[in-house]
C-alpha cells in the first residue's frame, strides 16, 4: 500500500435524527419497563444496533402471533401498515411507535389525499419494509413503480385525481428520473409539496457527490438490507469511482486498496459511528497514514420521542447509545 494513503470522511454521515430516535425509544422502554421488550422487524437496518438491543434485551420479531399478550411493543423505525397497526391494538399491547416522523409525514399525506378521492403512485422499492408500510396505509389504490419501466405498465383505475409519494431513501437522481416519466405520461399528478426523499438520505448522497471526485475508492459502512447505504455505494460507482459497502471491518479486503492512494470513507443513516471507527483503524493497518473530514452539512435536526418514555428521575439528558 502506499506510503501516503489518506483516509477522507464524508460529512454528513451514519446515524440521523430518526435512526437515533428509533434505538433510544427501545433502549428506554427496556429502561423503564424492563426485558423483554419486542420490536417488530429490524428497528433499523443494521446488525450491530440490532445485535446490540439484542443483548440488552430487545426480541426482534415479523409475526405479531409471537408477541405474548400484554407485551410492551415498538413498531420499527420504516413504519407500518394500517393491518398491523389495527392487530396490535386488537392484541392488547403496550405499543411504541418508532416509526421516523418523515415516513409518517408520508403516511398522513396518503390518509389525507385518500380522503379527497386520489390514487397513488408509489416509487420505491418492492418488499421493502417502508414501502409495505406506506402502501398498506390503504387497501386499494396505490400503485408501486421501481424504475421508469414500470411506469408505461401501471394503470391506474382513474387519472383525474392521481398523486405521487416516494420512499425517503431511495437515489434522489433515480427518483427524479422516475417521477419526470410519471410526470410525462400523468401531467397532472400531483407531486409533494416537499420531495419525500429525507433530508438524511439527500445530504449523505450529496457528500458522496462531492467525496467521490477526490478519492481513488469508497467504503460505505452500511448492512446489506440498508436501502440508503446501498444507494451511496451505487451512486459512487455511477461516478466512476469503485465503491464496495462493508457491515463491519472484518469485510474490508487489502486487495480493494492496491495503488489506491485516497479512501473515501461513509456511512449510511443506520450504521452507528463505532463501525466507521474500527473500519478506519482496519484501513490503517493496511497502510494508511492520515485521516481528515471533508467539509460538509452539520445536521441538527432532533425529533421528539413518543409519550410515555421518561424515565423516573431523570432529567432531560437523552440515554447514552451506540454513538
Amino acid at each position: 500500500m502506499a506510503e501516503s494513503q489518506e483516509i477522507i470522511l464524508a460529512e454528513p454521515r451514519g446515524f440521523c435524527a430518526g435512526v437515533d430516535r428509533a434505538i433510544e425509544i427501545v433502549e428506554r422502554a427496556l429502561a423503564k419497563f424492563g426485558r423483554p421488550i419486542y420490536v417488530r422487524h429490524e428497528i433499523v437496518h443494521n446488525t450491530y444496533v440490532v445485535n446490540d438491543l439484542k443483548a440488552k434485551g430487545a426480541i426482534f420479531i415479523e409475526e405479531l402471533s409471537d408477541v405474548p399478550a400484554g407485551a410492551t411493543l415498538v413498531f420499527s423505525a420504516h413504519g407500518v401498515s394500517k393491518a398491523i397497526q389495527d392487530e396490535a391494538r386488537q392484541r392488547g399491547f403496550h405499543i411504541f411507535d418508532a416509526t421516523c416522523p418523515l415516513v409518517t409525514k408520508v403516511h398522513v399525506e396518503v390518509a389525507k389525499l385518500h380522503r379527497e378521492g386520489y390514487e397513488f403512485i408509489m416509487i420505491g422499492h418492492k418488499g421493502h419494509p417502508e414501502v409495505e408500510g406506506t402502501m398498506g396505509q390503504l387497501d386499494s389504490g396505490i400503485h408501486l413503480v421501481e424504475d421508469v419501466e414500470d411506469v408505461a405498465r401501471v394503470a391506474p383505475a382513474q387519472t383525474d385525481k392521481l398523486a405521487v409519494v416516494t420512499q425517503t431513501t431511495l437515489s434522489v437522481d433515480d427518483a427524479a428520473e422516475i417521477l419526470n416519466a410519471v410526470k410525462a405520461r400523468f401531467p397532472s399528478v400531483r407531486e409533494p409539496k416537499q420531495q419525500d426523499i429525507c433530508y438524511a438520505t439527500q445530504n449523505r448522497q450529496d457528500a458522496v457527490k462531492l467525496l467521490s471526485p477526490q478519492v481513488d475508492i469508497v467504503i460505505v459502512v452500511g448492512s446489506p438490507t440498508s436501502s440508503n447505504s446501498n444507494r451511496l455505494r451505487e451512486l459512487a460507482v455511477k461516478l466512476g469511482t469503485p465503491g464496495y459497502m462493508v457491515d463491519n471491518a472484518d469485510e474490508i479486503q487489502p486487495e480493494w486498496f492496491e495503488g489506491k492512494l485516497r479512501v473515501g470513507l461513509t456511512a449510511g443513516a443506520s450504521a452507528p459511528e463505532i463501525l466507521v471507527r474500527q473500519v478506519i483503524e482496519r484501513i490503517k493497518s493496511l497502510g494508511a497514514i492520515s485521516v481528515r473530514t471533508m467539509d460538509g452539512l452539520t445536521e441538527t435536526i432532533k425529533f421528539p420521542l413518543p409519550k410515555g418514555l421518561k424515565i423516573e428521575g431523570e432529567d432531560a439528558q437523552p440515554l447514552e447509545h451506540l454513538r
